[in-house]
């Protein structure tokens, strides 16, 4: 696990600890507002919307309070696949046993889907934190406050925090809105955990993360990863690592490959890159691609893919 950086400051308060909910519709930001609060990439990003599809826990330390954020996948309509009824699932069960609720929204931007969060949240007992996101996006910033307003007529709300991830603007100010909300009690996980979630499940993430980038509208929701082989290599010194690409159709396996294998391996560059700052080490990556028909609207095959309710 990578170690976390101490908070210089320094407390006299008693140490807080807690879960906090990320929960908005899907392209919202979630996922990299979650890796600039902690501090390091746990959740993977993309362009597009659904990029999330599991619950994941981010786990930022110091020595006055441990923040546990879930980011969840984005919750959406419209769609009517086992997949999407998962992720669904996973992100409505974040709000169970939680101490408080960041919800994302978009600066200027409402829809339906987050008309159907905003109800959502409306029976949640804990405090509900509203981030707008992307405000480095609005030009004339006096066009917020009608925003606000909107928004604050949806949902009661403790705080609202305008902000940018992408930008990295006002997070300390969200954080502390955050931990004012968290309990006091002992830290929740070991201090240098950034995440619960085991590095098989991390890097078949980062090899998904290149799929959402690199491909194009259709294909990349039609793909999943298993990571099938992940041993150390003693006499190369290296993680030697085997993982496989499903898809849904055969023509889709022919876009992952691309023309003389150009896009597996420009996908497996790429993924390689990422999984060596994740362990610290050098990493021989191989890639495979199967057709798994229909995987994404099967229930058993996602259950054996790793897409079960925790």
């Amino acid at each position: 696990m990578t170690e976390r950086i101490d908070d210089p400051r320094g407390c006299d308060a008693p140490f807080r600890a807690g879960f906090v909910s990320m929960i908005g519709r899907p392209n919202v930001g979630k996922s990299t507002l979650v890796n600039e609060l902690i501090g390091q990439k746990i959740s993977i990003t993309a362009p597009r919307p659904q990029t999330t599809r599991h619950r994941i826990h981010a786990i930022k330390s110091t020595p006055c309070h441990q923040i546990v954020l879930v980011d969840t996948p984005g919750l959406h309509q419209g769609f009517r696949k086992s997949l999407n009824r998962y992720m669904n699932r996973a992100a409505k069960s974040a709000l169970v046993d939680v101490d408080a609720v960041v919800f994302v929204v978009e600066a200027g931007k409402w829809t339906r889907e987050d008309e159907a969060v905003a109800r959502l949240l409306r029976d949640v007992k804990v405090p509900v934190i509203v981030a707008i996101n992307k405000v480095d996006r609005i030009k004339a910033k006096y066009d917020l406050l009608p925003f606000i307003e909107q928004v604050a007529e949806k949902v009661p709300f403790r705080a609202v925090v305008p902000v940018s991830a992408f930008r990295k603007i006002n997070l300390d100010a969200l954080e502390r809105e955050i931990v004012d909300c968290l309990p006091e009690q002992p830290p929740i996980f070991p201090e240098d955990y950034v995440t619960d979630r085991p590095t098989r499940f991390l890097v078949a993430e980062m090899i998904r993360e290149k799929l959402m980038r690199y491909l194009g509208d259709e294909v990349p929701y039609g793909t999943t990863v298993e990571v099938e082989q992940m041993q150390w290599d003693e006499e190369g010194g290296r993680w030697v690592i085997h993982a496989t690409i499903m898809v849904e159709r055969e023509g889709q396996k022919r876009i992952v490959i691309g023309d003389n294998g150009a896009m597996i391996k420009k996908i497996g560059t790429e993924a390689r890159r990422d999984i060596i700052n994740l362990l610290d080490a050098r990493v021989h990556l191989e890639l495979w691609v199967k057709v798994k028909d229909n995987w994404s609207d099967d229930d058993r095959a996602l259950a054996s893919l790793g897409y079960s309710d925790l």
